[in-house]
This record gives C-alpha cells, structure tokens and sequence, in this order.
C-alpha cells in the first residue's frame, strides 16, 4: 500500500501552555512513522489538505467543519469514562464520528460501540532521547542531584499522595510554573525518580507521561490501584506501590539504597527491550485506507472561506483563512493585500491545497494589531471592502496613539485613534468607493490587558466596521466630489435589438457623417 505523507497537528489554544506536553506524544508518532518510511511534518494548529493529519489535543476546542476539508485521524490521550477527565460533549461526539487511535482500550466504550474499529498503540522506549541520540551523558543514578520529581497537574488526590511521600522520609521536587519539552526534561535527567500518581478515579496508568521518564534514563515510581492496567513493558520497568503500608516502607527502607539503584538500571534496561512497530504500522496502514476512501468521496473543487484572519503566527485561527505577506509565519495562503488584487483569486494554500476567492464572500474579517503596519493602509481597506458581503464585518484591533506603549515597535508605521476611520465611513468618495462603505458598528477602547477601560487609560481601540451598501444621496454625492463621475455607462449598442436601430441605416448615417464633414 501506498503511504501517504503524514502531518501531526497539535492544537493549542492561544497562549495555552499546557499543549506543549503533547510534544512528546506527536514526536513519538514521528519517529515510529519515520522508521516506517513515512514522510511526516508537524505544527501546531495547521492541519494539511495533502496528508493524513494525526491531530492531538482535539478535547481543547476542534472545529468540525475542518474534518470535513481534511482527513484526519484524532490521537484520543484523555481519560474518558466514568471518574475519568470531564470533556466537552462536543469531543466525544467528534470520536464518534471520526477515525480515532488511543492509547488505552479502556477509553474506548466513552465514544465507540465498535471498539474493534479503534487501533489502540502503547508509548514505549523512546530511542531518540537516550545518550546516543543527543549525546548528553547520563548521570549516574546515585549522583543526581534531585531524589524525586513530580510534574503535571495538581488536584487533592494527588498532593495527599506527595505529601504523604514526603513523611517517609522523602523529597519531592515540584515545579512552580509549567515547563515542557527539552526544559522539563533536563530536570528529569537529573532526578534518581519520578514519582507517578493518578489524578482521576479511573486510575489508568500514565503511560504517555511514563514512557518519556524512562526513555530518557530515570527511573518511575508509581502508584498503582486495582484498576491500573499498564501494557506488559511496564510491569517489570516500573517500581509499582500498591498501598500506602508499601509506599511507607518502600520510601523508608528502600528508596536510595544501592539494591535499589540495581533494580532500577535492570528496569529501565527491561524497558528498553521493547518495540512497539508492528502496531504503528497496522495504525499507518489504517490511515492510508482511510485516506484513500476519503479522497474518493472528496469534492476536488477548492476551498471558498466565509471567515478571514489578516495574520498568522501565534495569531493563527483554526478553521478561517490565515493570510500573513510572510511564509515564515505559517498563514494558510501568502497574500499582500496592501498591494492590487483582482478577484476571484485562486491560490494554492500552503497546505498542500487551493483556495478561491470570490467578491462579496466573507462574512467576517479579523486584524489584530496588524494595519499599523501596512504600508498603504488604503488599498487594504478597498481589498477587504471588495470581499465581504453586504453586512459582512471587519473586527480591528490597534494602538492608540496617546498611549504610552505606542510607537515602540520600530516596524509600526501608525498609531490610530477615533479619527482614523473617518475616510472610510464618512469620506469614502476620496478612495474611489462608490457603491458600498464601511459603518462603525460598534468601538472600545482597550487596557493593557486588553479590558475595556475609558480613554484617559486606553493602549488600543478595538472597532468593528460593517460593510454598507451606500445611500442614493451618498451616490450623489461621490459623483459630485470624486474625480470622476462614479462610473458613468458606457452606451454601447452592442447588444441592442436590431429593430431599435431601424430610424436610420449605417449606411445613410456614415453618408450623412462624411458630408457634414465635407462641408464643415
């Protein structure tokens, strides 16, 4: 079979620092599908119009409608069930309805009557992390600075079980602020343990925050209930505490001795053995049978988005039209419009698919803190004007030019205030506009914490512009103070019946012409 190109989305909501720890679960995947022959990217929020997209994270916010222009198959990490994480409604029924893989059947029967249809794939060693791929040497275990550490998120159940930790006699270290990726893990190199409890009832074993620990080299002690069900290559790789008798002894007597020290090099040692492929390539070949039945399902016609963003970056907005003038900023299409388009524009989008815009499609347009950079702010102005529909709304944030933090951007070219909108509401005859403008729908002015305030306080306004069909009198006037009469028709008779133009002939006319001439 035919491998398709493979793209992992990680979704983050804006400034929402806790999807960084799907870092480690989107790499793993990459890896297995590497070793695998697969051609694999990943981002963040973007999802690829010319590959499967494995999209993680989907319980914190998913537009359905991107399932429908994009194959996508959802990694389900949640805890779900009973006791288990409180997910929006919404999420289960976006699994129900989908391709999904998880990491532990025992999810399943939350969204899935067909459990056989679900590929359910453990995390194991991870080769990538140890000494030999990053060439950071290992401390050995007795030297390492840190007895235990502990992160993730914190609820009652868990700080009774630390606290109780601590009164065997141990230390736990804990992080004051989230930290991920490759700063969290130089921590984890320098701990003799982690220390792994369960934050829902459900009790399912942690294995996606587990499986980094010891790929990396540090030993996990775990709790572990009569629920907990970890996949066989933990069983001997973990120091399981079944009870709080054996969690008291185990910290007192146990813990930094050097029998201890041995057990845990021959556990992570037994950890190492194992090698999950064979299920990464059934859940390849899963998603390439679910690609090829969905391309033959697919419209081949291009994308009309009804929703624009004029930016990119950290900005981005899953499901709109992401337009930035720079590619290093990952927009959907690469797109000017300061500079003169000519519309119906088609594009091909940086996804691997095409985008077509029409006049008079969108509905909403969005620019945050984007015109005080645009050199001709005017022709932009006339570009969005062109594509909303009648009533459609340019939502604007800016600064304000009294403002304290304004102008510290050398790249600002302007700063705004309430007079800057005045062209294009009141004056719209002096850009050439004719049949449509924009009316102010609503303005505020924002703090630095972008709260509405009053104006003596304001760092930005915040305003939105509604697309206006234009008055007669309006008309009138823009044919009185424009340069030129608003568009005058051109009279041709091109078209014109046959019938109406019987008073006289071309030929009796063009005889008629030559001698008024003659005479003249």
């Amino acid at each position: 079979m035919h491998l398709p190109p493979v793209h992992l989305a990680i979704m983050q909501p804006a400034g929402y620092v806790h999807s960084l720890a799907f870092l480690d679960h989107a790499r793993y995947f990459r890896y297995q599908f590497r070793r695998l022959g697969a051609q694999v990217t990943l981002g963040k929020n973007r999802l690829r119009e010319d590959a499967v997209n494995f999209v993680f994270g989907a319980h914190l916010g998913f537009a359905p409608e991107l399932a429908d222009r994009h194959d996508c198959v959802f990694v389900n990490l949640e805890q779900l069930g009973a006791g288990g994480a409180q997910v929006d409604p919404a999420y289960l029924a976006l699994l129900a309805r989908s391709a999904v893989v998880d990491y532990d059947a025992a999810n399943i029967p939350a969204y899935s009557q067909q459990p056989d249809d679900v590929p359910v794939v453990p995390f194991l060693h991870a080769p990538y992390l140890g000494t030999a791929a990053t060439g950071i040497p290992a401390i050995a275990l007795e030297d390492r600075p840190i007895d235990l550490l502990f992160f993730g998120s914190m609820n009652p159940r868990r700080k009774a079980f630390l606290d109780r930790v601590e009164r065997s006699g141990a230390q736990v270290a804990v992080f004051d602020h989230a930290v991920y990726g490759d700063e969290r893990d130089e921590f984890i190199r320098q701990a003799k343990a982690v220390v792994n409890c369960h934050f829902y009832e459900t009790s399912r074993f942690e294995q996606a925050r587990v499986f980094q620990c010891l790929s990396l080299g540090t030993p996990v002690i775990s709790e572990r209930s009569e629920r907990t069900q970890p996949p066989q290559a933990f069983e001997q790789s973990v120091t399981w505490l079944e009870n709080e008798a054996q969690l008291d002894r185990f910290f007192a007597e146990t813990f930094n001795t050097p029998a201890w020290f041995e057990a845990a090099r021959a556990q992570l040692d037994n950890f190492a053995s194992y090698d999950p492929l064979e299920g990464y390539a059934d859940v390849l070949a899963f998603a390439a049978g679910y690609r090829q039945v969905r391309q033959g399902m697919r419209s081949m016609e291009p994308w009309q988005p009804t929703r624009m963003n004029l930016g990119s970056g950290k900005d981005y907005k899953p499901g709109w039209l992401n337009v930035d003038i720079l590619a290093q900023a990952r927009p959907d299409v690469v797109l000017d419009l300061g500079q003169p388009i000519e519309l119906p524009l088609q594009l091909p989008t940086c996804g691997g698919g095409q985008v077509l815009l029409q006049p008079g499609s969108l509905e909403a347009v969005y620019a945050n803190n984007v015109l005080e950079h645009v050199p001709d702010l005017p022709r932009l102005m006339t570009n969005v004007l062109a594509l909303l529909k009648d009533g459609g709304v340019f939502d604007i944030e800016v600064p304000y030019e009294k403002a304290p933090t304004a102008w510290q951007d050398p790249t600002h070219l302007r700063a705004l205030n309430e007079n800057s909108w005045v062209y294009y509401i009141d004056w719209f005859w002096y850009l050439g506009w004719f049949e449509h403008r924009f009316e102010m729908a609503a303005s505020e002015w924002l703090d630095l914490q972008l709260k509405p305030c009053a104006k003596e306080q304001a760092a930005f306004m915040r305003v939105k512009l509604r697309k206006t069909a234009t008055t007669l009198r309006e008309r009138t006037l823009a044919r009185t103070m424009q340069a030129d009469f608003g568009g005058v028709p051109d009279d041709g008779v091109d078209g014109i019946a046959a019938e109406a133009l019987q008073v006289v002939s071309y030929v009796e006319a063009m005889d008629h012409l030559h001698d008024s001439v003659a005479a003249a």
